[in-house]
């Protein structure tokens, strides 16, 4: 049984306690800043890899006098540093605290390593050598009250360096301090009952990941590559593989599992950018969905009705402005909370009084933590539900065109039902401007609708037809019984250069929707498309069909759900490339979500006809789906209509013999160019692509298959 001491910042003592004994620790006692404990080898291991509260775990070696340099020298040198280090290891040396005859931490560490390197001199000739970056071996001295404490760090860096993340925010959290407040905020208690989490100040994503992570059971050491014990004498290299191994076997597991609830929300752009690399360094960046956008525009997430958390770092007025400056923020915080998350928990950490009194909530908690040497309180609040709603209004008579509407959806309905129940279709196409008069098109997405306006005909003047769209947006929500919130609008407008689309939202929504048993992200409000083509279905089918076996290109990748596709129908290998780097992490998602990540799945950003020119790997089957039209200040601009010979001949370049090509686009005067495509096997498939619920606009894309002759 060995005597261990874990370190931890102030104020998580207790916490620290009780997850060491969970770990298996005996006789876990709590001290300043840290725990003593007893434990095996093994649990000083697991400590390591397991605990999300310490700082370091120490195995004391010693304790002597150092009232003095002198009795500093001997008491190190006291200790048989042969059981320890090899002759030509490398070490370095910690030094915290002093006493009256040792007051400086660089002194003292020059006193131990004399003693160390003496001692080794003395029975070898020879030295190690010191390395402060990657030491085999690492030592931790203590004084206190004329007293010093050798100690061995199995951690060898501290444990809040978690592995993934890059660079920190202007008032970034440790990550094991995240994960104390998580604790104390209860979160594994509201996600076991399926609750979400939002950061609406997420900075660096810090505590979003270590949410993820919680709740997937991620070890904190999971992706760290170095710890104290590798080069030490007495590690037991089976013990620490084995536990490695159960490290990555448990990663793994929690992560397929995962729901994508997890939301991050911050208005400075580098900030995020930081928090998705992070998040992707940290394998969860398939689950957490950040957005840039102030808090003034936060709103709860849609498909959270279980509830959740909020939890969040703002600024304390320390190190980030001036605490009257910051008032107005907290008063928006609290207004947010209070309208917004009705039924939620909430925590808040701030360093000032003032600032969690200007939040205008009554916490049911308060918690005393250490941000560094920062004295901070973390508020928790639980939020009230809200009043009962008032009785709703009578509703007006429909017209006698809203009338007509709301007969053609029924009809649709009724004859889309028994098909969209047998093939199990949850997002599709209802109605398609059936009615001329009624111009748009309506599109279910599971409990929510997207309704998109096309242009009005010329013979409808501005005032009709705002009138109609309105109508539109009634018909729909009635016949369907979709509250308005869960209604999604594309409405066109007149400006300069012809009609176009309004502004659309910056909400960072996404709703989880279902397709032939896979699951897809989609967000209805903040793009003109949502992130699932419907009509592509049947090619998508297509994919899955011929994908087993092959090394699949996907070209114009989007969001990547046609590689999701070719993943489920087993696919040796995908390739997805776009030169959006928000459509790659989107696509990143859609792929985690199905439990497709790792090697065998690789993202690609880059433009897609370069990189087919540029590229040499050879492919099996390859999907291109191009826009009609792009341009890209990082690219060559594309039109499909000049450029469809020059990127279908650099695909024929990369497929493999016998391999095939599925080109897709929806270009309505598209012509394919046969006679430059000489030598291949073309077929249009079109009319086989064509989903049921688009029989109305048979051209709404054109489909085919090629091959080499």
């Amino acid at each position: 049984m060995l005597k261990l001491f874990a370190t931890c910042p102030k104020g998580l003592e207790y916490l620290l306690r009780d997850e060491l004994a969970a770990l298996g620790a005996v006789d876990a006692r709590e001290a300043l800043a840290g725990v003593h404990f007893n434990g095996s080898l093994e649990v000083a291991y697991r400590a390591c890899l397991w605990s999300r509260l310490a700082s370091r775990i120490l195995l004391p070696l010693a304790e002597f006098d150092a009232g003095d340099g002198e009795a500093l020298y001997d008491g190190v040198a006291g200790v048989d540093f042969s059981a320890h280090l090899a002759d030509d290891g490398r070490f370095a040396i910690d030094a915290v605290g002093a006493t009256r005859g040792v007051s400086h931490s660089h002194y003292a560490v020059q006193r131990v390593k004399d003693a160390l390197v003496d001692q080794f001199r003395r029975r070898t000739g020879t030295r190690p050598d010191v390395d402060t970056e990657r030491p085999d071996v690492r030592l931790n001295l203590l004084l206190r009250r004329e007293r010093g404490t050798l100690s061995l760090d199995l951690s060898g860096a501290p444990l809040h360096q978690r592995g993934w993340r890059r660079g920190h925010g202007k008032a970034s959290l440790k990550e094991n301090l995240a994960a104390a407040l998580l604790l104390r905020a209860q979160w594994p208690a509201v996600h076991a009952a399926g609750g979400a989490l939002v950061d609406p100040l997420c900075g660096s994503g810090t505590l979003l990941i270590e949410a993820a992570w919680m709740a997937a059971d991620v070890a904190p050491g999971w992706k760290r590559d170095y710890y104290g014990v590798d080069g030490w004498l007495g590690h037991d290299a089976a013990l620490w593989q084995r536990l490695r191994a159960e490290v990555d076997e448990r990663a793994q597991h929690g992560l397929t599992a995962l729901a994508p609830k997890f939301f991050g929300f911050d208005e400075d752009a580098h900030a995020l950018e930081d928090a998705r690399h992070n998040a992707q360094q940290a394998g969860v960046a398939g689950f957490v969905h950040l957005h840039r956008q102030s808090l003034a525009h936060l709103k709860r997430p849609q498909g959270c009705e279980a509830g959740g958390l909020v939890i969040t770092n703002p600024p304390y007025g320390q190190r980030l402005g001036d605490i009257d400056e910051l008032v107005p923020l907290y008063r928006l915080l609290g207004d947010t909370l209070r309208q917004e998350f009705v039924g939620w928990q909430a925590s808040v950490i701030t360093s000032e009084a003032d600032l969690g009194r200007a939040i205008g909530l009554r916490a049911n908690k308060r918690y005393a933590v250490y941000n560094g040497a920062l004295e901070c309180q973390l508020l928790n609040f639980d939020l009230a539900a809200a009043a009962a709603p008032a009785a709703p209004r009578e509703a007006r008579p429909l017209s006698a065109g809203a009338q007509m509407l709301k007969n053609r959806l029924d009809k649709n309905r009724r004859h889309l039902r028994k098909r969209l129940e047998r093939e199990g279709v949850s997002c599709y196409r209802i109605y398609d401007a059936d009615l001329p008069e009624y111009a748009a098109a309506i599109d279910v997405y599971g409990d929510h609708l997207h309704i998109q306006e096309y242009q009005a005909p010329a013979s409808i003047d501005a005032d009709s037809a705002q009138q109609r769209w309105r109508e539109i947006v009634r018909v729909a929500a009635e016949t369907f019984e979709v509250p308005r919130e869960r209604i999604a609008l594309k409405q066109r407008y007149r400006g300069k250069g012809g009609e176009k689309y309004g502004r659309l939202a910056q909400r960072g929504e996404y709703l989880t929707v279902q397709e032939g048993g896979l699951q897809f992200l989609v967000n209805l409000w903040d793009y003109l498309d949502t992130g699932l083509f419907l009509d592509h279905r049947p090619l998508r089918t297509r994919v899955r069909e011929l994908a087993r076996g092959t090394r699949f290109l996907n070209l114009f990748c989007y969001t990547g759900a046609v590689s999701v596709y070719a993943a489920a129908g087993g696919a040796a290998s995908t390739t997805s490339v776009d030169l959006s780097t928000t459509y790659l992490e989107w696509a990143s998602r859609n792929l985690a979500l199905n439990g497709f990540t790792g090697a065998k799945h690789r993202l690609v950003q880059a433009d897609a006809l370069a990189f087919v020119e540029q590229d040499r790997g050879e492919y099996d089957l390859i999907y291109v789906d191009p826009p009609t039209f792009s341009n890209s200040k990082r690219a060559e601009d594309f039109d499909v209509q000049r450029d469809h010979v020059r990127l279908l001949q650099q695909c024929v370049a990369r497929l493999a013999p016998g391999g095939l090509i599925l080109f897709s686009n929806n270009f309505r005067r598209f012509r394919l160019d046969t006679e430059a495509l000489a030598g291949l096997d073309i077929r249009e498939i079109s009319a086989s692509t064509i989903p049921f619920d688009f029989e109305r606009n048979a051209r709404i894309h054109r489909a085919w298959e090629l091959r080499r002759s």
